[in-house]
């Protein structure tokens, strides 16, 4: 029994050193695995904090002869919760009040700006739509004065704090760096042209109403404040995705705005002639500011139908008035055609490569069956893509910038490739330039059974189906998005190895494509990352060759079936006839046995 009791202890103590043996190592190959490749992260949670542990933590401390917590009001209290804690945070109200505003703000970037840019531009809209207005038309009386006063003094004081708190705290690029120092920046608006344009456009020119009394006229140099319009028109067309919609409003309110302009003209010469006085002035009947923009778009379109000056001044006004039509008009329409024409510019590209791959087809004879693949696949890579190659755009990016959008695009797919694990993260990066995306149509073999695999396949959209069984067409496996298939082609000597099964499109498939020939361009460079690769690729390949009768499983039918082992009687009567030295049928039949032997041998 003490024997017992001691073999058993023993026996305990062996198994648990066995496990921490175990332990260790596996602990000691994570350990080499992050040290090779930073990107990996360890398997084993993070400790969860139980909650009495928190709860001191993120409870906040009364102050000193208050109340305690539990006292007061829920509604008294704002809390956010961040890492499992909870943490007190000031009301809206308070973190509004304790902002502070940028010492320096990015033009190109910086969505503030641009909302402020919208600010001035609407403020300098009402002075050049509504100058002219109030000026032409009886539209400014003395009972409503005070209001047409109030937006106006509100629009100077946009454009006062456009100058005093935006302005003066742009960053500008000098000599290639980035300068954010406030005197510079201060320095550098004062000499700038905008600078002389924004302190025209807020001349006091509005102290002369004592004088005259209050003439919209005066108001003419907040006009002037164009640049900020154009700057906001630079920033907006940036951060839109469909750029070309703005251009084609902001046309037309060109337009529109010629037409404004010469309403108001027209209302001013039929006052100036006498309202009703010949026929071609405006009579006074009706809504004065609708009649006269009917005969301004009349007039600048040269529609004709209008009645015929009679005086001098009408003759000469009717004539600048026809060529300013012609020349805005023209100028209208030009412009138009461009901001279109820049519109398609893309779908004008996919007609025309279209259009020739037809006509290359039709003159070849090429079956209709195929030209109805080519014309699929040209209309889904279009519609969803937006572009045929998107190399063309890419190429013409600095390299720095490519990689930046690879990265973004590939890189969390990329990462997850068992045979790129552990490898010289510059050399993904490398790798992932070389990447070139592929649209395969429904039913397409994107590789067959047979063939020298020289790529690797990373599913971007869309399904593929590996094909095998004795006919070639059963679904073995269905890979969707995010899958990568074929890496061990890359590193397999000879030139490559052949594919074991089909694999074909289930549906379209976006699949991005590394060739065998970039990816040894680029282990030229990272000697070690090309060691590490060719070990796990002999791994993975050893792994993939291991027949599968060691789990119970039938192995593959050979060509030549093994021979069946002699019955051990047999062999036994044969050893006992070569003891005895006999010369019968046993012996015989030893001597053929050993003859085969060396034959097989």
């Amino acid at each position: 029994r003490i024997g017992s009791a001691t073999s058993l202890s023993s026996a305990v103590i062996n198994n648990r050193l066995q496990e921490l043996v175990k332990l260790f190592k596996e602990r000691t190959e994570k350990v080499k695995e992050k040290l090779t490749d930073p990107d990996v992260t360890s398997d084993d949670e993070s400790p969860t904090a139980s909650p009495a542990k928190l709860a001191p933590a993120a409870a906040p401390v009364p102050p000193p002869g208050g109340e305690p917590e539990g006292d007061k009001p829920a509604g008294d209290e704002h809390y956010c919760e961040m890492l499992c804690c909870k943490f007190k945070y000031r009301p809206w109200l308070d973190r509004l009040k304790n902002y502070q505003f940028p010492s320096s703000i990015d033009p190109l970037t910086n969505l503030m700006y641009v909302l402020w840019l919208f600010f001035v531009v609407m403020a300098w809209n009402w002075n050049c739509w509504l100058i002219p207005v109030r000026w032409a038309f009886p539209y400014q009386t003395p009972a409503n004065i005070h209001y047409w006063l109030l937006m106006d003094y509100v629009c100077d004081l946009i454009y006062l704090l456009d100058i005093i708190l935006f302005q003066t705290r742009l960053q500008f690029v000098r000599g290639g760096d980035i300068i954010t120092d406030k005197k510079a920046m201060k320095e550098n608006y004062l000499r700038s042209q905008r600078f002389k344009m924004d302190v025209v456009c807020l001349l006091p020119l509005d102290f002369f109403y004592f004088k005259v009394g209050v003439n919209p006229l005066l108001r003419f140099p907040r006009c002037l404040k164009y640049m900020a319009f154009f700057e906001f028109n630079n920033r907006l067309e940036a951060i839109l995705s469909k750029a070309y919609i703005y251009r084609v409003i902001r046309t037309t309110a060109y337009l529109l705005y010629s037409l404004h302009v010469n309403s108001c003209l027209y209302y001013w010469a039929s006052d100036y002639e006498g309202l009703g006085s010949t026929s071609w002035v405006y009579d006074g009947e009706g809504n004065s500011y609708i009649r006269c923009y009917y005969w301004a778009v009349k007039t600048l379109i040269t529609i004709g139908g209008l009645p015929d000056p009679k005086t001098l001044f009408e003759i000469v006004f009717q004539l600048l008035n026809y060529f300013t039509g012609v020349f805005a008009f023209s100028v209208m329409i030009g412009q138009m055609r461009d901001v279109v024409g820049a519109a398609t510019a893309g779908q004008t590209y996919y007609r025309s490569c279209m259009d020739s791959t037809i006509k290359y087809m039709n003159f070849y004879k090429i079956p209709r069956t195929v030209q109805n693949r080519v014309k699929t696949w040209y209309e889904y890579t279009w519609h969803s893509q937006g572009m045929l190659d998107e190399l063309e755009l890419l190429v013409q990016l600095p390299d720095k910038m490519r990689l930046d959008i690879a990265i973004d695009v590939n890189y969390n797919i990329v990462s997850k490739v068992a045979l790129f694990q552990g490898c010289d993260r510059q050399m993904i990066f490398d790798m992932l330039k070389r990447l070139r995306s592929v649209v395969y149509l429904p039913n397409d073999y994107v590789c067959k059974k047979g063939e020298i695999g020289r790529e690797m396949y990373i599913i971007q959209a869309g399904q593929v189906q590996v094909l095998g069984g004795p006919d070639g067409k059963t679904v073995l496996v269905t890979l969707k998005a995010g899958s990568v298939f074929g890496e061990i082609s890359l590193l397999a000597a000879g030139g490559g190895n052949r594919r074991t099964a089909n694999v074909i499109a289930h549906g379209f498939a976006n699949l991005f494509i590394l060739d065998k020939k970039d990816l040894n361009e680029i282990l030229v460079h990272y000697p070690e990352s090309q060691k590490l690769l060719r070990k796990k690729a002999k791994k993975m390949l050893k792994n993939n060759n291991k027949p599968k009768d060691e789990k119970g499983a039938p192995a593959d039918p050979l060509i030549i079936p093994p021979k069946a082992d002699t019955p051990k009687l047999f062999q036994a009567a044969l050893a006992a006839a070569g003891r005895m030295g006999g010369k019968g049928p046993l012996a015989q039949l030893r001597w053929r046995l050993k003859e085969l032997k060396a034959m097989q041998a």
